[in-house]
């Protein structure tokens, strides 16, 4: 490894093109080690916060705050403290003459969203990663498969990752009909079949845990492991408010204290991410398919399914992720875990820490799946 390493701009998810500097966390001459946080990022969408790969001397910092930099483009540059300035100049100036912008050299490696036909409907998918075993990422209710924007680009550096639009959601067909979790269980299932994955670790968030562990029910050969965050199925108790809110928002001002809920820091919830959501929420068939799987799923303000001890006579390998500020399903369902499992529950995180503290959550997954 050469002694002077870039810290570059990360890509969270498929639409983002370029972010922004929020708030510097290191300075220049600050000594770092791997995972340690450098500098904070706002997207159109989301917020984020770009780790160290490496460890060493924070030697620049090529960027202003509030500057707007490509995906890839440079941010800083972390050496040992015995390189000479001379060298650092270098390697900034080479890099920044060498820098092509994603839009221009689209060679990366991700593939565009795409659609496969699934028990008679259009379910969208996404991919990242050419080699290792799959991993398939399941959204939770309302979401989407750009819930996973930070996940899914760390999972694809040892894993072939796929993440896909549940039946009403995001880009797939909106005809959920019956609506019950055995038939997103199916769906889930029949997925793998159409993409030729005979076994996959799946890792749901919220309702998606619920739906995967559905589908490992139905088939535990075709599932590796369990990672389940959040997760529905652990108990009957949630916040039915949260549901009902989200069918029923019409409005960028109803809806923004909906999504706030899935955050401990409400500050997360973006103009362009309220903005998003209300767009699919106005698409054709999107309310009625929310309202049903609302009602089949979660009747009268609670959770129907309650699955966590079965998955336990699988013995497959579970984790659990929760975040201890879960606003929407209690933090105290961890304790619900299926036997053998490991859980984590993080400090500060709501009910999307995979979105809210992603560097932690990809370190839990990271090293789950390596054992898996």
């Amino acid at each position: 490894m050469s002694d002077v390493q870039p810290v570059g701009m990360p890509k969270w998810g498929l639409s983002m093109t370029r972010g922004q500097v929020g708030a510097w966390i290191v300075d220049v001459g600050d000594e770092v080690s791997v995972g340690d946080d450098v500098v904070e990022i706002e997207t159109e969408k989301i917020n984020g916060v770009v780790e160290s790969a490496v460890s060493g001397v924070v030697r620049r910092r090529v960027v202003d705050t509030g500057a707007w930099v490509p995906v890839g483009g440079l941010l800083a540059v972390v050496a040992d403290p015995s390189v000479p300035e001379e060298e650092i100049d270098r390697f900034v100036e080479e890099f920044q003459a060498g820098f092509v912008p994603e839009e221009e050299d689209t060679e990366d490696g991700e593939a565009g969203p795409e659609t496969v036909e699934v028990g008679g409907r259009a379910i969208r998918y996404a991919r990242w990663g050419e080699s290792g075993d799959p991993v398939v990422l399941v959204h939770g209710f309302g979401g989407d498969l750009g819930n996973w924007l930070f996940t899914a680009p760390a999972l694809a550096e040892r894993h072939r990752v796929y993440a896909l639009d549940l039946p009403g959601h995001g880009g797939s067909a909106k005809n959920v009909e019956p609506g019950d979790l055995a038939s997103l269980a199916q769906t889930l299932l029949g997925f793998l079949a159409v993409n030729g994955i005979d076994r996959a670790h799946l890792v749901g968030h919220s309702m998606g845990g619920l739906v995967a562990m559905a589908a490992a029910l139905r088939d535990p050969r075709r599932v590796a492991s369990l990672a389940l965050i959040g997760s529905a199925g652990f108990g009957t108790e949630m916040d039915g408010a949260y549901i009902d809110g989200f069918v029923g928002a019409g409005s960028r001002r109803e809806l923004k204290p909906v999504l706030q809920r899935l955050f401990a820091d409400q500050g997360l919830v973006t103009r362009q991410l309220v903005d998003d959501v209300l767009k699919y929420k106005r698409l054709d068939g999107v309310g009625a398919s929310l309202r049903l799987l609302a009602d089949e799923l979660f009747p009268g303000g609670a959770q129907r399914h309650v699955l966590a001890g079965d998955v336990g006579a699988l013995g497959l390998p579970v984790l659990v992720v929760w975040g201890d500020r879960d606003q929407v399903v209690p933090p105290s369902h961890a304790a619900n875990a299926p036997a053998g499992a490991r859980v984590s529950v993080l400090e500060g995180a709501g009910h999307s820490p995979h979105m809210e503290r992603a560097n932690d959550v990809n370190r839990l997954l990271e090293g789950f799946l390596s054992g898996a």
